[in-house]
């Protein structure tokens, strides 16, 4: 029997992953109006940051203990910024990430990088060695024959 048949069409796991597509696009087509409501969102409720030019008041600086309660700025890096917004004139506090916390996050991943590299140069080493092993005990048995 030639190979493939009896099967009809795609192969078996094939009819779930169309189904899942299809599932999926509908999903999505069934959001799609949502998502076109959330957009004709007025600006007047998005801080102006995200809508005008700023300047920076005072450079990023971590959040004291007070802030880090009660703005909602603080909340996901721990560092605020305060900044004057251009046309509005507004003073607001804005998040942003600390210099000295993204060098050192680059110095750790620089280590993990370094620390792969060297496990993985141990790996070839290792292998290489184990490979001339077994082929030292195949010419071994070679011999022996």
């Amino acid at each position: 029997m030639p190979r493939g048949a009896g099967r009809l069409g795609l192969p078996q796991g094939s009819h779930l992953c169309w189904l899942l597509c299809a599932f999926t696009l509908k999903l999505c087509q069934a959001e799609a109006p949502v998502q076109a409501e959330k957009l004709s969102v007025s600006t007047s409720n998005l801080p102006c940051w995200l809508v005008e030019e700023f300047v920076v008041a005072e450079e990023c600086a971590p959040c004291s203990n007070f802030q880090a309660k009660t703005t909602p700025e603080c909340g996901s890096t721990g560092y605020v910024e305060k900044i004057t917004c251009s046309s509005s004139k507004r003073n607001e506090l804005k998040s942003c990430r600390s210099a000295l916390m993204e060098h050192l996050f680059w110095k750790f991943e620089g280590a993990v990088v370094g620390v792969a590299l060297v496990f993985a140069c141990l790996v070839i080493v290792r292998q290489g060695q184990l490979d001339r092993k077994a082929l030292e005990k195949v010419w071994k048995q070679i011999e022996s024959i």
